[in-house]
């Protein structure tokens, strides 16, 4: 680019410096730049030892997978220091390949990039200016400045006098159904909950488009940044409310250079099982209760069960007796041992042994004059070892304490649930044992992991069975081996013939030692495998929705309580969301936590929020809503209509925009009707976030933004589920009805 196409100096020197700055990147991809190439061409070894000394570090250090995720807008800030200093903001940072490796992008998350977000007028934290750098790719489009010293007289004609400039860009920015990330923009408030103190537990609470799930994003980036060989073996993981949610997340945390986290639902937090079934409110409730935990443990010693009356045991042609007296000590002595069950089943094999031993023993073995036993140690251990070997011992220890699976444990009990619970919440959890999972249904399953445990002589067994499996293979790959090697030299010398093969130097066991130990998988996609996992630190989105026994499974999750948990109890609609942050964390932590409200909101307009908050102050006079930075002189409109199909229609065609996304919120009972009016749309799928118009309810919403929104119906949502569809829109929103509108929403209205 020549320097007549830059409109002043200032342009042209941020272009040369993104240019250098990209020169520097390619090298590191192994793409080398003009003079890197010219010097590996002429044989310049030092050239090439350094640049390949470099490759192999950004390979190991994950920088290459990082630019490769930032790569069009790698920088975004500059800052001036009163000393004349300046440095380079970015969303990575970069050093050179001098020998003194010199900064020339520092990371955003760095502590000398703070007074970026931090500084004012008032206070400059050493700053003249602070610039605002955008870009096209590669290519500086404008520049920002803010004077931070009144008294430097230096301009640059780029002054921003407000310096809101670049925040109120981005706010009024058309959705594109992906959140972007808000490094350019993180406001003072959002810094300090970033950087907060990685230990304990941190409550993030805040109204709609108040940014916390931005926050707790930002805030995982900086814990990875900050806490880096901690938490990249550890990982992290991201709970959100639903699948939809997200995937609308999913390119925050990659586009700051940061891959290793886990991004799941509880749904997905137990290996083996997606819940993809859906239940109603009154189920969900009563799955969710606390008091679950304790009718999964009734159940589970309901499946140690006592001989009706006698089971009969044919040992060497006598008939052994076990009777529910002889079972009842055996299995009272092993819930004393206070394992869990499938653990347990050891000792209680053992017992029973033992007992079947005595019975034997005393019928074979004893004096019929003096009652004296005739057996010696040797003969009992003997007799103990054949009744191990007895397949019927361990039938009946299979009837009496049969080894069980979280999943047959559950659905058995989901199945026929009276007698553990009320009739009535018996009548609402019951469903057939094929049933496909729900989401309630998964902290259900790990807590019966907890309980039943894992038979470690089982694992053992499966493990030793793949070994030999996977020895098996490697033994054939090694004979495929030498056999072509075989046929490679059959018409060779024998001096030629004497090249060694994988086959002389590798034996198959040592072969398949080394495909386990390649283990490639990221320490998140080990942990999405393994119900133990114990991860570094925790963000919860919604967290106030979640109900007692999912945080029982969390909390198993987070034994070190590192975690950082964001949501508004407002906004509370699930039946089994607890929604109150002492309630949820006082059984674990107690009243160890940290709190801080965000009280600025970036995403709904005044004109909207008025609406919004009137429906909450109904039933709460004194609620206060997040307050909101902008007006966009653009009222919400609500209108009456017989034909909802063909309103609903002709309203999407008017609030449509030309770029950015259209939500159209309506109860789930509507979603067929009007996806058959509405092209592209569809009913009955996971909403796809992209497309310009999409049809969702109200749960579904939750924690996204659009452009306009389409509200349907508002009379059938209950107060939370209707102020979380009315504050989704960040321009425009419109509301269509059948009867009547909800009081508090037609007086907002009036």
């Amino acid at each position: 680019m020549s320097n007549t196409e830059f409109p002043d100096d200032e342009l042209r020197r941020e272009q040369e410096f993104i240019d250098g700055l990209y020169a520097r990147v390619d090298v590191l991809r192994g793409e080398a730049g003009t003079s890197v190439a010219e010097a590996l061409a002429q044989g310049d070894k030092p050239m090439q030892a350094r640049l390949e000394r470099d490759i192999l570090v950004a390979e190991r250090s994950g920088l290459l997978a990082a630019l490769n995720a930032v790569d069009g807008s790698l920088c975004f800030g500059r800052i001036d220091l009163a000393s004349g200093t300046s440095h380079h903001i970015g969303r990575i940072g970069l050093r050179t390949d001098d020998t003194e490796r010199t900064p020339i992008l520092i990371d955003w998350r760095a502590d000398v990039a703070r007074p970026f977000y931090l500084a004012t007028g008032h206070t400059p934290m050493g700053l003249r200016r602070r610039r605002h750098i955008t870009t096209d790719g590669r290519t500086v489009t404008a520049l920002h400045d803010e004077i931070l010293d009144l008294g430097d007289r230096t301009r640059t004609g780029h002054e921003d006098p407000t310096g809101d400039a670049v925040l109120l860009a981005a706010l009024n920015s058309a959705r594109t159904g992906r959140m972007n990330d808000i490094v350019q923009t993180i406001q003072a408030e959002q810094d300090e909950i970033i950087r907060a103190p990685y230990r304990g537990v941190l409550v993030v609470e805040g109204g709609p488009g108040t940014g916390k799930t931005a926050v707790a994003l930002h805030r995982a980036a900086y814990l990875l940044y900050e806490h880096r060989e901690l938490l990249a073996k550890r990982a992290v993981l991201i709970v959100g409310p639903n699948p939809a949610f997200l995937g609308y997340i999913g390119e925050v945390l990659p586009s700051l250079g940061e891959t290793g986290v886990l991004l799941a639902t509880v749904g997905e937090l137990f290996p083996g099982v997606r819940a993809t079934a859906t239940e109603g409110r009154e189920a969900a409730a009563v799955k969710g209760r606390a008091d679950m935990a304790d009718v999964l443990a009734e159940v589970v010693r309901d499946w140690q069960s006592l001989p009706d009356p006698v089971i009969a045991i044919e040992h060497d042609r006598e008939i052994l007796m076990l009777d529910d007296g002889l079972v009842k000590v055996a299995r009272e002595r092993t819930r004393a041992a206070k394992l869990p069950h499938n653990v347990a089943r050891e000792h209680f094999e053992g017992h029973i042994l033992n007992t079947l031993t005595e019975l034997y023993a005393e019928r074979v073995g004893t004096d019929p004059y003096d009652g004296s036993s005739l057996l010696d140690a040797s003969d009992i251990t003997q007799i103990r070892d054949e009744l191990a070997e007895n397949p019927e011992v361990w039938t009946a220890v299979d009837q009496l304490w049969p080894r069980l699976t979280p999943q047959r444990l559950v659905a058995d009990f989901l199945a026929d649930p009276v007698g553990y619970l009320p009739d009535d919440d018996a009548a609402a959890i019951r469903r057939p044992v094929t049933r496909a999972w729900t989401v309630a249904d998964v902290p259900l399953l790990d807590e019966a992991a907890e309980l039943l445990g894992v038979d470690e002589r089982v694992t053992r067994a499966r493990a030793e069975r793949e070994r030999e499996t996977q020895v098996a293979y490697a033994q054939g790959v090694l004979d495929v081996s030498y056999a072509s090697r075989t046929y490679e030299f059959e018409d060779k010398d024998e001096e030629d013939s004497e090249v060694l093969s994988a086959h002389h130097i590798i034996d198959a066991e040592r072969f398949a030692e080394r495909q386990e130990e390649d283990d490639h998988r990221s320490a998140a996609e080990r942990a999405a495998a393994d119900r133990t996992w114990a991860f570094g630190h925790i963000i919860v989105d919604e967290a106030q929705e979640l109900s007692p026994m999912a945080w029982r499974l969390l909390m198993r999750r987070s034994p070190t309580r590192s975690m950082t948990l964001v949501g508004d109890p407002a906004q509370t609609a699930e039946a089994a969301g607890v929604g109150s942050w002492s309630k949820i964390l006082q059984p674990y932590v107690e009243d160890r936590w940290e709190h801080t409200r965000l009280g600025v909101n970036y995403r709904t307009p005044a004109e909207i929020m008025d609406v919004a908050a009137a429906v909450v102050r109904a039933e709460n006079p004194g609620f206060e809503p997040p307050s909101s930075v902008r007006s966009t002189g653009v009222r919400p409109w609500a209108r009456a209509t017989d034909d909802l199909p063909g309103a609903v229609a002709k309203a999407v065609d008017e609030l449509t925009p030309a770029e950015g996304r259209l939500a159209v919120i309506a109860p789930r009972y509507l979603h067929r009707k009007l996806a058959a009016r509405l092209a592209g749309v569809t009913a009955d799928a996971e909403p796809d976030l992209t497309r310009h118009v999409v049809l969702l309810d109200p749960r579904q919403s939750k924690g996204l933004e659009f452009d306009s929104v389409l509200v349907v119906e508002p009379a059938r949502y209950g107060t939370s589920d209707l102020y979380v569809a009315l504050t989704r829109a960040t321009q425009r929103l419109g509301v269509l009805y059948t009867g009547e509108l909800p009081k508090a929403l037609a007086g907002a209205f009036a």
